[in-house]
């Protein structure tokens, strides 16, 4: 939670009246717990998810979700799972064979964001999954960006609310 991807999102969500809500997993920052792999961190989602959807502040109908890199291969089976889940912004999500099986199972609207130097997630990896995705989605790379997003910060939070304004 403490990453200028996610407070650059987090901020931008703000700054256009949309609730956002960050956590760590387990077992990160004060978090309690241990590391699960990636299928204990769904249980996280899904619990931030029944927390955030308790309060009266938020429109239930209108519940996006989004992912950075870990958090993003973690948020994509939650959200082809939930159906509180109505749009879905995937950033730098790390390619693999489950990551398309579930972008080809995923039919809601889905925003997927890599950049143009991210070596963790390669341009044409990039491409592979946008192409694989179900419809509805829109796929983004940004020219000069790389995994972290180092001077990118504004472009691609921008680019994600936008997406969830625009969706939800």
């Amino acid at each position: 939670m403490d990453n200028n991807v996610v407070r650059s999102v987090s901020r931008a969500l703000v700054s256009k009246s949309i609730v956002a809500l960050m956590f760590n997993f387990r077992g990160v920052g004060g978090s309690q717990g241990r590391f699960g792999g990636g299928l204990a961190e769904q249980e996280d989602v899904t619990c931030a998810l029944d927390w955030l959807v308790s309060g009266t502040e938020v429109d239930k109908g209108r519940v996006g979700l989004a992912g950075y890199s870990f958090g993003a291969m973690v948020a994509l089976p939650v959200a082809v799972a939930d159906d509180r889940v109505k749009a879905l912004a995937l950033i730098s999500m790390p390619p693999g064979p489950e990551q398309i099986s579930s972008l080809k199972n995923c039919s809601i609207p889905k925003l997927l964001i890599s950049g143009s130097n991210d070596t963790v997630v390669p341009v044409k990896q990039a491409e592979i999954m946008g192409r694989e995705a179900a419809e509805p989605k829109q796929s983004e790379i940004i020219q000069g960006a790389d995994h972290i997003w180092w001077g990118y910060e504004e472009v691609m939070a921008e680019k994600v609310t936008d997406f969830l304004a625009q969706k939800l």
